[in-house]
Parts: C-alpha cells; structure tokens; sequence
C-alpha cells in the first residue's frame, strides 16, 4: 500500500516526513512544518483524522515506501497522541451527551443490551435491500473496505490485555473471524473476493483516498480503543456492540446485493456474517464483556462508551451516506 494523497497542511507535512528515513536516535522533536500543524483542533477534520489512520496504519502493514523503523518512532508520538486524545475527547463528549451516567452496579450485558435497544438510526442495509441502486452499493463496499480488508485485526489488539476467562471467549470469536485454520475462509479473504468480483480493488486500502470523515473515524476509533491497554474496556464493548448488531443488516445486504446483482460472491460474504454473527452476538455479551467487567468492575463504563460508540459511528456513517445520495 502507498501512502494516500493529503488531505490538508498537516498529511502534507507528516507524508514528507514519513517518506524520509527514521531517526536512528530517540529524538522526539518534530520538524517545524509538522509542529506547526499539530493542534488537531486548527486542523481540517478529514485532514486530521487521515493522518491519524496513517499513524495507525504503521502498526498494521506500513506504506511501501515508508521505513518500518518509523512505526515506534518517538517523533511521531506527539502527533498520534494529540490525534488520538482530540478523538477520544470528542467520542467521550458524544457518549456523556447521549447516554444516561452509568450505574456501577448494573449489569454489563443488559446495559449493553440496552444501549442496542435505543438505536434507532436510519440503516444502509435496509436501504439497499430495498431501493438503493448499484452505484449506492459499490460506493458502500468502497467505505467499508477500508474495515473489511482487515476484518478482526484491531480487536485482536485487545487479546493479550485480557485474563483467561475474557480471552478465552474473545478468541473462540476471533478463530471464526480468521478461518478457523483456513487462509481462504479468513473473512478478509472472503471480503477480497467479494471486491474482485464486483469489479472493485480488492488491494488493501485502496479506497481511503475517497473514505469519508466518519469511516475515518470508524477506523480510528476501533484501532486507538485496541491499540491502548488503558482502552480495553471500550475495546469489547465496541466488539460487542458490533457482533450483537451485525447479523440482520448482513442477511439485507445479502439480499439488496442479490437484487442489484453485484456478484455472488460478496452476497455470500454478508450470508457468512448472518449465522456466525448471531452465535458471537451471545460470546461476545456474556463471555467477553461480562467476564471482563466480573474481574474489572472498573471498567464498566468504558464498556458501555464502547458499545455506543460503536453504534454512534455506525449511525454517523449511515445519515452521512445517505444524504448524500439524497436518501436520508
């Protein structure tokens, strides 16, 4: 993958960084072109956010032409930081805005459970299942891909973080993510085929250079929850705000993708997630969250941040979409 085009001042200066060798010394002083340009707050959102999923990206497959040594560079922390605390901030604002204070004693499925039940955005599967066109659906496989080519990785962050009992039931969940053993049911690997043969790049972050600010955003989040240890709990509450919501809208899609004929096999990507999904929707509950907020009581509210965010995102993705295909 290369580098994507910037979006603004601050993707200008970090990609003429990134394309330089890295330090070989730890030294954590950023050049003046980039220093200039760190207050996310000053910053283009879409020129902020697609530094922040650059920065991340260094810890998944790197850029090409970009020296792996700069993943762990000191240099770059100040930048990825203040990225990742702005978004952190705002989702935290978000969260506190839409959802009541949470209870230390409630119950962490039912709370999650509940936080599902209050959604009511507008959906993008049921849109295309039932009246949106074939450019619609190419246009959302273009956006989702940039989750969809690395299906499963960002939660896989959270593992070593977790005791026995919460790991354990996450990676029962991850095993199906990544084939149980075959490299050609991983889910990414389905997605992949389901791109060719919609006529779409199947190459792994192609699309960015057209993604959106929310599906930044939704990238972002989920990498930045997996990435942080002090994060975890809002990493299993996301994952399982995800899997509890993920198998109805997968079973329209299939369906909307059928009708606009986009190609069987990404219809059988989503038929893959209808049953799988429903199974995980009970682990990830019970066996990751509850198990988790058991042993840390502590965590319980970051879970719920999660799971909310989660859906906002989702949410924030959708109105998005569709109001620009006059939809919404």
């Amino acid at each position: 993958m290369l580098l994507p085009p910037a979006r603004g001042p601050m993707g200008t200066a970090l990609h003429a960084l990134l394309l330089t060798p890295a330090p070989a010394h730890a030294d954590a002083t950023l050049p003046a072109g980039l220093a200039s340009a760190l207050d996310p707050a000053a910053a283009d959102p879409e020129d902020a956010a697609q530094c922040l999923w650059v920065l991340h990206e260094l810890h998944y497959r790197g850029f090409a032409e970009v020296d792996d040594a700069w993943e762990w560079s000191p240099q770059l922390m100040p930048l990825r930081r203040a990225l990742e605390q702005d978004l952190e901030r705002r989702l935290r604002d978000r969260f506190e805005a839409g959802w009541e204070p949470v209870d230390p004693a409630d119950d962490v499925t039912a709370l999650v459970q509940r936080i599902i039940e209050a959604d009511d955005a507008p959906s993008l599967a049921r849109h295309l299942q039932r009246r949106g066109t074939r450019e619609e659906a190419l246009a959302l496989l273009r956006q989702r891909s940039l989750y969809h080519l690395k299906e499963a990785d960002p939660t896989s962050w959270v593992v070593p973080r977790l005791t026995a009992r919460p790991k354990a039931a996450l990676v029962e969940v991850q095993s199906d993510e990544y084939g149980a053993g075959d490299p050609e049911r991983l889910h990414h690997r389905i997605f992949e085929r389901g791109m060719t043969a919609a006529g779409l790049e199947a190459e792994y972050g192609h699309y960015v250079a057209e993604a959106t600010l929310p599906i930044l955003e939704q990238n972002n989040a989920v990498s930045m929850f997996g990435l942080h240890r002090r994060l975890r709990g809002a990493a299993v509450g996301h994952f399982a705000a995800f899997e509890a919501t993920s198998s109805v809208p997968s079973r329209q899609l299939a369906q909307g993708l059928r009708r606009l004929e986009v190609g069987e096999d990404m219809a059988g990507y989503y038929d893959e997630h209808v049953e799988a999904d429903a199974v995980h929707e009970h682990l990830a509950l019970v066996g990751v969250c509850g198990a988790l907020v058991d042993e840390e009581p502590g965590l319980l509210a970051d879970v719920a941040l999660g799971a909310w965010t989660c859906l906002d995102l989702e949410a924030r993705t959708a109105l998005d979409l569709l109001t620009r295909w006059g939809a919404a």
